[in-house]
């Protein structure tokens, strides 16, 4: 049986499966709808969470990352990582125990006022929208390599999907068709590792591996990472495991990654699924040990996927190339240029350079390389392979030789990373448009039958508009393009809600006010830079537009205290509402509406 068959039937399963699951799971009211009932269980969502959080930028992309950019890379490791705990820690056991479903009611309640809870909607739009870009990106990625269709098309066919199981399921469907999703993600990640581990290292544990011996040269045994550090070098690469970004913009990405998944509402959403405040507890040591399945297993994958890269491209006649790399290039998503006219595959760093007679030399320097007199524009930038660092994920078990049904069962988990995010995202979308804005500030009166209705014509309209931006997005990068969200997330919603959870005394008129700033300054900053034509050495402090949303939560605390200092304090059962979420007792059943 072919690659392309076993690739069909395995992925044709897991649909089959998440849209059985929807259609068993169809939501018949509101509170099904929102919070599927309020009654799944912490082991059921804990994987549903940890499916939700494994986004197409966490399955694929992530690794991609640490592959090309080795330690700088390591960004979104640790601030995804570290961004989950404070969640779990200053935000979630408080939100549950004030039992709405939703950000901006929480906002809109605890600030008393129907312009917080409208500027909440905004934030949530902006935020969720920006975040479905880059999952719609990673949808048409994998179902372009899959139909070898243009990635356009991918999307396209992507959003007809996610919005079937969605829109009709609410969140009892996406709970139970993410808790299907995230065994296949997890099978899917570690099985090809596993793999490509005994290839490259011996060792049946990827992580040793990685932290091993590479014998995969025939030369004897070297350990792993000098081995992958001297290729890099070979190439004009910097070394793998030393930082290629500044200190200041790596430690800006972090902050904004960790604050921003703390201010997340499609994954705080996720914790009212289940009956009370313990319940929440439980399921979230469940999700991180999920989610640490895959985030200790992405290092291994991006350095692996590296080595293999090298060893079966750099250097070899283009006649030669394995089968594999035709796939990719029929797709538009890997390429060859041959700058020298040689039909050999070069692949180089950016301090590799050509002279004048075509001689390949490897600079010990940027500065180095920056004195040399170049003839040509060709001369400049000799490398001939082009390809972005998010195929790297799907490239790499063809790279490995791995077997072709460990191949198929990748392909499926891709798509399962990119679909349950997606999905969990649309939900808040259209939750936040038609019970946050249309029941509670447009219309109030309408039904909660008429409510759902709404909820998912909102549904298709935001993912008419995410499938737009997932075909002309911000980033070709998905990561990128999700760091984006993580920035709007950290500038808005992390300063309003830690500073309402833990402060009885901000007022309505300072959580406005920074609201505005915060994600005013930081989607200016980023439209920009990413749109506009910002040149980059006019950086602020040289941070880039994924860490500027650490800038812009410092003005959202800066605004909201300052405008607070001149503002009326909140009524007193505003106050006494925030002294009660502290009280170290249970809550019931989230509100229904």
């Amino acid at each position: 049986m072919d690659q392309d068959t076993l690739n069909y039937i395995f992925i044709g399963l897991s649909f089959a499966l998440y849209i059985g699951i929807a259609l068993k799971s169809r939501a018949s009211s509101t509170k099904e709808y929102y919070t599927a009932g309020g009654g799944v269980s912490p082991l059921a969502n804990g994987m549903a969470t940890a499916a939700d959080w494994m986004s197409a930028a966490t399955f694929i992309s992530m690794a991609g990352t640490l592959a090309i950019g080795g330690y700088a890379g390591s960004r979104f490791l640790m601030g995804w990582t570290g961004g989950f705990v404070l969640l779990t820690v200053l935000m979630v056991p408080y939100l549950r125990k004030f039992g709405k479903a939703t950000v901006p009611d929480f906002i809109g309640d605890r600030y008393y006022s129907k312009l917080a809870r409208f500027v909440a909607v905004l934030c949530a739009f902006f935020i969720c929208m920006t975040y479905i870009m880059g999952q719609m990106r990673g949808v048409g990625v994998v179902f372009s390599q899959l139909f070898g269709v243009t990635i356009p098309w991918g999307v396209c066919i992507g959003s007809s999907i996610v919005f079937f199981y969605a829109g009709l399921g609410g969140m009892k469907g996406i709970t139970y068709t993410q808790v299907a999703q995230y065994c296949v993600m997890a099978f899917a990640y570690t099985i090809p590792a596993f793999y490509i581990a005994i290839a490259l290292t011996g060792n049946f544990i990827p992580q040793l591996g990685f932290i091993g011996e590479y014998i995969a040269g025939g030369d004897g045994s070297v350990p792993f990472l000098e081995k992958l550090n001297n290729i890099n070098q070979e190439l004009g690469f910097a070394k793998y495991t030393d930082g290629s970004m500044s200190m200041v913009d790596m430690f800006c990405i972090t902050a904004a990654l960790m604050c921003g998944t703390a201010g997340l509402p499609h994954v705080i959403v996720r914790f009212f699924t289940v009956k009370n405040v313990q319940a929440v507890r439980k399921s979230a040591c469940w999700t991180l040990g999920f989610i640490a399945v895959i985030y200790l297993t992405a290092p291994t994958i991006g350095a692996f996927s590296r080595v293999n890269l090298i060893n079966e491209l750099n250097g070899i006649k283009y006649a030669d190339a394995p089968e594999w790399f035709a796939t990719f290039e029929n797709t538009g998503q890997m390429k060859f240029e041959d700058k020298n006219n040689d039909d050999i595959i070069q692949y180089t760093g950016p301090l590799a350079y050509r002279t004048a007679t075509g001689e390949l030399v490897i600079a010990e320097s940027a500065a180095a390389k920056a004195e040399r007199n170049f003839t040509d524009d060709a001369s400049k930038d000799p490398n001939e392979l082009i390809f972005g660092a998010d195929i790297m994920v799907m490239a790499n078990p063809y790279m490995a030789d791995v077997p072709p049904w460990a191949i198929a069962l990748l392909m499926a988990g891709c798509i399962a990373a990119a679909l349950s995010t997606a999905a969990g995202l649309l939900l808040v979308l259209s939750t936040s448009l038609s019970h946050d804005l249309l029941k509670k500030i447009v219309l109030p009166e309408i039904t909660d039958r008429q409510e759902v209705n709404y909820a998912r014509l909102a549904s298709f309209v935001s993912l008419a508009i995410a499938t737009y931006f997932g075909i002309n997005p911000p980033s070709a990068f998905i990561a990128k393009t999700v760091a984006f969200a993580f920035g709007l997330a950290a500038s808005s919603f992390f300063p309003t809600l830690l500073i309402g959870i833990f402060s009885r005394k901000m007022s309505r008129e300072g959580a406005i006010a920074g609201m505005i700033c915060g994600i005013g300054f930081t989607l200016s900053y980023i439209i920009y830079f990413q749109f506009m034509g910002g040149d980059a050495a006019d950086y602020l402090f040289g941070i880039s537009p994924e860490g500027i949303g650490a800038i812009g939560m410092l003005i959202n605390f800066a605004v909201s205290f300052t405008v607070n200092a001149f503002s009326p304090d909140p009524p007193a059962e505003v106050q006494a509402m925030v002294e009660n979420i502290h009280i170290p007792s249970d809550s019931g059943d989230a509100i229904d509406h």
